[in-house]
């Protein structure tokens, strides 16, 4: 079970990753909340994907980082492509 340091560190390392994508590519507050909502979601399925591989190159306590944050970036990602203005 995972305790509540750890879901308080990967909310930060995940807002931190949000933040960052809004500041080089966002525009709007609107973008910030969806990118960060992306991030949660992108971190905490990372999370899941390194319990189910058991693959641990690097973990802070229950917080496996590597994992959380290359899914978390591919939310990003993929939630930037989602925003993006399509009467271009």
């Amino acid at each position: 079970m995972i305790q509540t340091p750890a879901i308080f560190l990967s909310l930060i390392l995940a807002s931190v990753y949000a933040v960052v994508f809004h500041l080089l590519k966002g525009r709007t507050l609107r973008d910030l909340l969806f990118l960060w909502l992306a991030a949660v979601i992108g971190f905490a399925a990372g999370q899941v994907a390194g319990q189910m591989l058991n693959f641990i190159p690097w973990t802070i306590g229950e917080v496996r980082v590597v994992e959380g944050t290359l899914i978390s970036v591919l939310f990003l990602i993929v939630a930037r492509w989602l925003m993006q203005d399509k009467t271009k």
